[in-house]
């Protein structure tokens, strides 16, 4: 395949993750404001079709094409020592890694107590105790910022690392600040069913 073509995947690729990871933040956003048990089952499940249809694919086209293009058109492994590629590169590997263990478990946890506490009619006490859960809150609401984070790295291209540190800190700490006060205006432990 030639440039134009794997920069057209890279691209659908990126445009498939980022409108799945804005459809799982907006039905998460969703759930934490919901109290009645089958509504939040809705919000959820929508979490997981956004997760399944476009977050996953999204991120094997990402990476499938991050691969040809990195060795095709920037010289090979060669160019992980430029700070813009080798800063994509670790943070694509660090939020699919992320992604698909800490995030992704977490969501599908969710989902399956859900299910169990529906036949019950109410939020159990393992579904409230999981809706609470600072890390995988933490995580989540890393995505965005570190995608936004590859993607400035991707246009701006710099060569030195001042912008993946600064960018990696103002993710981290908007991430811990969203961890925060998300779980304050919203309270899941007071859902009723």
């Amino acid at each position: 395949m030639n440039y134009t073509l794997w920069k057209l995947v890279h691209l659908l690729g990126l445009t498939l993750i980022a409108g799945g990871l804005m459809g799982v933040l907006v039905s998460d956003m969703r759930s934490r404001q919901l109290q009645v048990l089958t509504s939040f089952a809705e919000a959820v499940r929508n979490i997981a079709v956004f997760y399944d249809g476009l977050v996953v694919p999204g991120a094997i086209l990402l990476g499938a094409s991050g691969i040809a293009l990195v060795h095709e058109v920037h010289g090979g492994w060669q160019s992980l020592r430029e700070p813009w590629v080798a800063g994509m590169v670790g943070l694509f590997l660090f939020e699919f890694i992320e992604g698909n263990t800490i995030t992704r478990i977490y969501f599908m946890r969710l989902r399956r107590l859900t299910q169990a506490a529906l036949p019950e009619g109410r939020f159990t006490p393992a579904l409230q105790s999981a809706r609470a859960e600072r890390l995988s809150t933490f995580t989540h609401f890393l995505d965005l910022p570190m995608l936004l984070l590859i993607v400035t790295l991707g246009v701006v291209r710099p060569d030195t690392w001042d912008l993946f540190l600064a960018g990696s800190a103002l993710a981290l700490l908007m991430a811990g600040a969203l961890t925060v006060l998300i779980p304050r205006m919203y309270p899941w432990k007071q859902a009723v069913s």
